[in-house]
């Protein structure tokens, strides 16, 4: 092993209990993505830390979710390396306090200790190690999001930027249980529907009413006949609303649909039929509309990809990890850094799981060898 090499595993090897407290600063922060304040504030904590470690950088606004953070260490000119992490999480205002940060069995909690606030960490002590270390092999742009819970509405600009021309992307997800990374996700799309009916007494005038709940009850079976398992398409219809009184014919009733699918070319033909359902009525007073209100791309696994999960699963090893690809029908931004043309590799964050749940965890012994396989094979790429 290189002598530059060494330096920076021994650095990383030497602070776990530092990457504990600076995961315990991110979890005892509110941040879900609708609460701008609280992402900030784990990116300005992320950036104290950062520049603390002389790491440069910046804040790319975003008028209606967190501001994105981009940090940057230099290296020789070539094709950029990008680190990703998102800062939002899925739990409500008031969730830090009800469940702070804990340590017990070899285990940490929290809201979003495993998505992803132990991975934001992994890479901003990669991006110090470098930093303080002698440098990068080649330049590494640290990326970190506020709003992927939600499908990236305002950073997926900023995310294919990026991409685009970058050498890789390591996307901080959580490891899998198993110790794996992510190698392929499904694509996801997601609706919501707005019936339109008209009112009426239940009991005096029934006839003079067109039930919107009724509608919306026929829609739900025909979006559900489209549901494909053996082809990964699944549709699910995860929220349902509607009506005024019990006594009255329903005049409005609402939905949210929530569509994943695996190869790219279903998508348009998918979109379209669950469109379609959406517009057409049974009955001729009765409207419906739809909207998209968010949307992932999938993650498949190009020549490129294959060749970068190769380095790190041979990077791995070194440090003593036996890494395998698996596919999931979770959505993350890494489908926007592949359809732009990047070599992209998923979940290379610390393992955990349950997460999105009170039971969500972190190893916390996966943390250093974690890091270490990822600044190692930023080193072997920079090699090569």
């Amino acid at each position: 092993m290189q002598d530059h090499e060494r330096r920076v595993l021994d650095w990383l090897a030497a602070r776990e209990a530092r990457m504990l407290a600076l995961i315990a600063d991110l979890v005892n922060i509110d941040s879900g993505s609708r609460d701008k304040a609280g992402v900030d504030a784990v990116g300005a904590a992320l950036r104290r830390f950062l520049e603390d470690h002389g790491v440069a950088c910046e804040t790319l606004p975003l008028a209606a979710y967190g501001d994105a953070l981009r940090a940057r260490v230099d290296g020789p000119e070539a094709a950029p390396i990008l680190l990703m992490g998102h800062r939002d999480t899925v739990f409500p205002k008031g969730e830090a306090s009800r469940r702070p940060f804990s340590v017990r069995d070899g285990r940490a909690y929290g809201p979003g200790v495993a998505d992803m606030k132990a991975g934001l960490a992994m890479n901003a002590f990669a991006l110090a190690a470098f930093a303080r270390c002698g440098g990068a092999p080649a330049p590494l742009i640290g990326l970190f999001t506020g709003d992927e819970e939600i499908g990236s509405p305002g950073s997926r600009p900023l995310i294919e930027a990026q991409a685009r021309g970058a050498r890789a992307v390591f996307n901080a997800e959580p490891g899998r249980p198993s110790g794996n990374v992510v190698t392929g996700r499904k694509g996801g799309v997601f609706f919501r529907v707005e019936i339109a009916g008209v009112a009426a007494h239940s009991g005096v005038n029934f006839p003079e009413g067109v039930s919107a709940v009724e509608e919306l009850a026929r829609k739900i079976l025909a979006w559900s006949a489209l549901t494909d398992v053996a082809a990964g398409v699944t549709v699910n219809v995860g929220l349902v609303a509607g009506g005024q009184s019990v006594n009255t014919v329903a005049p409005q009733a609402s939905c949210e649909i929530d569509l994943r699918y695996v190869e790219p070319a279903d998508r348009d033909g998918l979109v379209a039929a669950i469109t379609r359902i959406a517009e057409r009525c049974e009955h001729p007073r009765a409207r419906g509309a739809i909207a998209i209100r968010g949307e992932f791309l999938p993650l498949a696994q190009s020549p490129a990809a294959k060749a970068l999960f190769d380095a790190y699963a041979g990077a791995a090893a070194q440090v003593g990890l036996k890494i395998e690809g698996e596919f999931t029908g979770g959505c993350a931004d890494s489908g926007f850094t592949a359809h732009v043309g990047a070599p992209t590799l998923c979940a290379v964050g610390p393992v955990g799981g349950k997460a999105h749940s009170p039971d969500e965890y972190l190893e916390t012994a996966s943390l250093v060898p974690r890091a270490q396989a990822l600044a190692l094979t930023i080193l072997r790429l920079g090699a090569a």
